[in-house]
């Protein structure tokens, strides 16, 4: 796929929060998320928490509709939201969905309709005690055109496949409604080559979105999803449910925070031929794990070493340019002089997928750029760097392994 032309394809970021969520920077405004996924180099935006009513009023008053999408100027973004359904059936329940909306009608309609199930107003991701099953009935009812699509599956704690309160399949969650639901989002820490495992999944489309909680490039369009070129929600929620979108760009799954199995407390993780042997339970504090996403992929797949998806797409897995310079120097993600070399690339080529997906070795060494930070660029575009798994909570951590040769 030639992803130099810009003019062919669009690459969208529909999951992320607002200020108003809890855990996000207080920074988070509209005006801000548009400079930086510019600077990351992304071409559409979801609102995100649109059930907020703070957060929604300036949707309403700050952006221009076009077609279904929502222009901030020249940026364009489409209506979206997450929702987390905490309730019983057979035991505890907690899964998240992002919404995606075609319309502020639409929306409005959907606030509604929760207005009569609790508040919104304490969270951009508010809390309501619906089954699947109802909630997904119950947007149908409203839109058609309502895009509903199960947050992050994988993860523990709220993924529909999670380990500690999720599902053993789509079906068992959202019973006689499961043919509305069209795609699945992989989270950080699976990627599509793992939900390919899935014969349930074989007939979904399965996207990316960072669930950034603050606009920095580093968490803005770490994952996202690289749709044909479209002026309208229509075309997009086409292409989600045809899936016809053209591919999606995922971070390495060992960088998420529930890749692996283990107590963060503990310091102790392990991957799921060592949680067998030991049964599940933490060494150090004699507890059961928490266990992570590549285990309970191990635990749900149809065949061991099989994919069982129709349609497979082709995805990009790279690790954001801060981690990167960080390998490449040392510090933090925040380090003055992580910024300072983030920037001047940015200066020279633009945007960070550019940099990330397809500036020349020969561009990158005619700015007399770091070495060591070049090779991370290309190693990256192989999937050649290595990362420590992360787990129950915590990231993984990005490695460059000693005596590791150079690519040029």
């Amino acid at each position: 796929m030639d992803l130099q032309n810009r003019k062919n394809f669009m690459i969208a970021d529909l999951h992320i929060h607002s200020r108003f969520s809890r855990a996000c920077s207080k920074s988070i405004t509209l005006i801000n998320l548009v400079k930086w996924a510019k600077i990351k180099g992304l071409d559409l935006l979801g609102t995100g928490d649109f059930t907020h009513p703070a957060w929604f009023k300036e949707i309403k008053e700050t952006l221009v509709e076009k077609e279904g999408f929502y222009y901030y100027e020249d940026f364009p973004f489409i209506i979206s939201g997450e929702i987390s359904l905490i309730y019983t059936q057979e035991k505890g329940r907690r899964i998240h969905l992002v919404l995606l909306v075609p319309s502020i009608d639409v929306a409005e309609k959907i606030n509604s309709y929760l207005d009569t199930k609790g508040r919104r107003d304490y969270d951009g991701r508010p809390i309501f005690k619906i089954s699947g099953e109802e909630f997904v009935k119950s947007m149908k009812e409203i839109s058609e055109n309502i895009e509903i699509i199960p947050a992050h599956i994988w993860t523990p704690w709220f993924g529909v496949f999670g380990s500690m309160s999720g599902f053993d399949s789509l079906r068992e969650c959202f019973k006689d409604q499961i043919n509305y639901i069209y795609a699945i989002e992989t989270g950080m820490s699976s990627d599509p080559k793992m939900n390919w495992r899935i014969k349930e999944l074989e007939d979904k489309a399965i996207v990316s979105f960072s669930d950034a909680h603050s606009f920095w490039p580093f968490r803005l369009g770490r994952e996202a999803t690289i749709f044909q070129k479209t002026n309208s929600y229509n075309g997009l929620l086409e292409q989600i449910r045809m899936k016809t979108f053209l591919s999606t760009i995922e971070v390495d799954p060992a960088y998420g925070k529930y890749h692996w199995d283990g107590h963060r407390n503990c310091n102790f993780s392990c991957g799921p031929e060592k949680t067998k042997k030991i049964e599940g339970i933490c060494p150090v504090c004699k507890r059961v794990l928490t266990i992570g996403v590549e285990s309970r992929v191990e635990q749900l797949s149809d065949t061991p070493n099989e994919f069982c998806a129709k349609n497979e797409k082709p995805f990009y897995t790279l690790l954001p340019l801060h981690e990167l310079i960080v390998l490449a120097i040392g510090g933090n993600l925040q380090n003055k002089k992580v910024w300072d070399i983030y920037n001047s690339l940015i200066n020279f080529f633009e945007n960070e997928f550019n940099i990330l997906l397809y500036v020349s070795k020969e561009d990158l060494l005619r700015e007399n750029i770091n070495e060591t930070l070049i090779d991370l660029i290309l190693r990256n575009r192989v999937g050649n760097i290595k990362v420590k798994p992360g787990f129950d909570g915590e990231y993984g951590v990005a490695q460059v392994e000693e005596g590791q040769k150079k690519l040029f």
